[in-house]
């Protein structure tokens, strides 16, 4: 987690007063095996049983509706690896989890989810890069 904790130094820069916290759920790993399979990326089935717990447990923890009685609005900023973000993507968006695979997010890139107090999510933005120079944009 070494980047994503350089890269939450970095915001938090600019974030004076938000409180970090870092959690191992959200480390990088394997969350489920994707379908269809990767010709190029094929990790041991254990890791997807131990990734894919921990990374389901992120997700439940995390990302939920506000509670009913919230007046304004609130932000969580996460700052993880790919596989991770893709997965929750999948999750939020009730799409089939199993798919995380066929999205493709570059490095350093802004995902953007909206779930509102009846529970309905919106995508915003997914891996947006537009406020990088061209040059320093690599992919995942």
């Amino acid at each position: 987690m070494a980047r994503a904790t350089e890269t939450t130094n970095i915001i938090s820069k600019h974030l004076p007063g938000v409180t970090k916290l870092s959690t191992d759920l959200l480390r990088e790993g394997a969350p489920i095996e994707p379908n269809p399979p990767s010709s190029h990326w094929k990790p041991e089935a254990v890791q997807y049983y131990e990734d894919g717990a921990r990374i389901e447990a992120a997700f439940r923890n995390y990302i939920h509706r506000a509670d009913i009685t919230q007046e304004m609005d609130s932000y969580e900023i996460f700052v993880c690896h790919a596989n991770v973000i893709r997965y929750i993507v999948c999750r939020a968006l009730q799409f089939p989890p199993e798919g995380w695979l066929r999205i493709s997010l570059n490095n350093g890139s802004i995902t953007h989810l909206v779930i509102r107090p009846n529970g309905r999510v919106a995508l915003r933005l997914l891996g947006d890069t537009g406020f990088m120079p061209p040059e320093k944009i690599t992919r995942n």
